[in-house]
């Protein structure tokens, strides 16, 4: 092969497939051997394809009501932006956010739901002066991962890494480039793959809709009238479907000691289920106290009471879905009005008064 060129990505998980290009003609196929086969001749001639969903509009449609599933959120609050602008009556910096389904046709989806032709995406465009662009791609690279630090993700298993110059999108060339957030996922180990990427998208997007749609995009200062320009745009954009799959990837943690031999270790706050009550037994008034502490902290937290089995398995349960405090009702409960608390994490357990619960989960869910 003559020439291997990388298409809009970091490494061999990155957002579009490795393409090969190649000038080689036909003949030497033949003696290729594909990396997952044993025989010669595997790999066809490189062929151009679309990545984008390609559909068909209206119940007799033809081929001139071709339609295409978009593959990106940006574009339309790009279109948006105009609107916003003057009915909200703001004034660069500001952004606009959201978050819905993004379509590719992938030509190989793998690795769980890392790679999908259908996946969760959340975007934000943040709309600056030109010359404070640099400034804000830091703020937001920072902020971003510090949000992703807040939902549970560690320094230990990210990195940022900037794109090469060969790796930039079209938009990206004459400004400061794009910055990934990457994550260590089990799959690409010791490596790392795409989570969000921080984008400085320069004033292309607005620019092109204002040459296309002859309407102008330009932002002008009413304090200074002379003052007008097409903002530049920093972009972070985040797979919500990858992400998803990094706080699970975080949270599994093995610990031979427990009947469950693993749990969950997610971030209090971002735990699935927040508290369990869990009667000792099912007689002597104790399912009575569980279902009240119940119906009082149903109203707050995503909470379950289980009643079933011996409590070592209803803690082995909660250890698998990663509930970080069960709590336990026993005889002690209906003597002085108090429950056990077990910790996930260390297993500890520790005594607090019932009419505490409330207030210590609130502490806890929300450190």
């Amino acid at each position: 092969m003559k020439k291997l060129k990388k298409l809009g990505g970091s490494d061999n998980l990155s957002d579009y497939d490795t393409a090969l290009m190649t000038d080689m003609d036909s003949s030497e196929y033949a003696n290729i051997i594909g990396p997952d086969v044993k025989e010669k001749g595997s790999l066809t001639e490189p062929r151009a394809f679309n990545m984008m969903f390609k559909t068909y509009v209206g119940a007799t449609a033809t081929e001139d009501d071709v339609a295409y599933l978009r593959p990106e959120t940006a574009q339309g609050i790009f279109l948006n932006y105009r609107n916003v602008l003057s009915s909200s009556r703001v004034k660069p910096p500001f952004g606009i956010a959201q978050i819905g389904k993004a379509f590719r046709n992938e030509v190989t989806p793998r690795n769980f739901i890392y790679r999908s032709r259908e996946f969760e995406q959340m975007e934000m465009e943040w709309f600056c002066p030109p010359d404070e662009a640099k400034q804000w791609q830091d703020f937001w690279l920072q902020e971003r991962h510090n949000w992703w630090k807040s939902v549970g993700l560690t320094d230990t298993n990210m990195i940022l890494r900037p794109h090469e110059k060969d790796e930039l999108s079209h938009y990206a060339k004459e400004g400061y480039g794009t910055t990934d957030i990457e994550y260590r996922f089990p799959f690409t180990w010791p490596g790392y793959g795409e989570l969000e990427g921080v984008a400085h998208r320069c004033a292309y997007d607005l620019t092109q809709h204002q040459e296309h749609s002859g309407t102008k995009m330009e932002y002008v200062d009413p304090q200074a009238p002379d003052d007008r320009y097409i903002p530049h745009v920093i972009e972070p954009a985040a797979g919500l479907t990858r992400g998803v799959l990094a706080i699970l990837a975080e949270a599994y943690t093995v610990d031979e000691s427990r009947p469950s031999k693993m749990f969950m270790k997610f971030t209090p706050r971002m735990a699935p289920v927040k508290a369990a009550i869990l009667p000792l037994v099912a007689k002597d008034g104790m399912p009575e106290v569980a279902q009240k502490l119940y119906m009082q902290l149903r109203k707050k937290y995503v909470t379950e009471i289980d009643v079933k089995q011996n409590i070592g398995k209803r803690y082995a349960r909660h250890d698998e879905i990663g509930t970080p405090y069960c709590l336990t009702m026993d005889t002690q409960t209906l003597e002085d009005q108090t429950v056990t608390v077990r910790h996930r994490d260390t297993m500890e357990q520790e005594r607090i008064a019932l009419d505490q619960v409330d207030a210590f989960l609130a502490e806890k869910l929300m450190a």
